[in-house]
């Protein structure tokens, strides 16, 4: 198990180096269709960083499917809505490849407030 401190760390930076252990791509046997990486730690997920104006300009969009049903939220209604931890997760998730593997490779990571 791999631990990351994310105490004053922006966060695309913890998300991409977590993302780049749980694809296994810091080992020399790493193969894409493989889970070849390591259950990743983050810890102190509270004090992650945000550069300039982004816990209110952040957006995070989903769609259901129907007419109208764009949802939009930012950062600060996530994090007041999920935690922090669902941040570093969406980010991780978003670095992931779109695959079949994405979902077992994100249950590798744990997310420590």
């Amino acid at each position: 198990m791999i631990t990351i401190d994310a105490e004053n760390k922006t966060l695309g930076r913890v998300a991409s180096a977590a993302a780049k252990i749980l694809m296994g791509k810091h080992t020399s046997r790493f193969v894409k269709n493989a889970i070849g990486g390591e259950e990743v730690s983050i810890t102190n997920a509270s004090k992650i960083a945000l550069s300039g104006d982004k816990t209110k300009e952040k957006k995070y969009i989903r769609y259901s499917g129907y007419p109208g049903g764009k949802k939009e939220e930012t950062y600060a209604m996530l994090v007041m809505r999920r935690g922090k931890s669902e941040a570093i997760r969406r980010a991780v998730m978003g670095m992931l490849p779109k695959n079949k593997l994405q979902a077992r490779r994100i249950k590798l990571l744990t997310i420590k407030e």
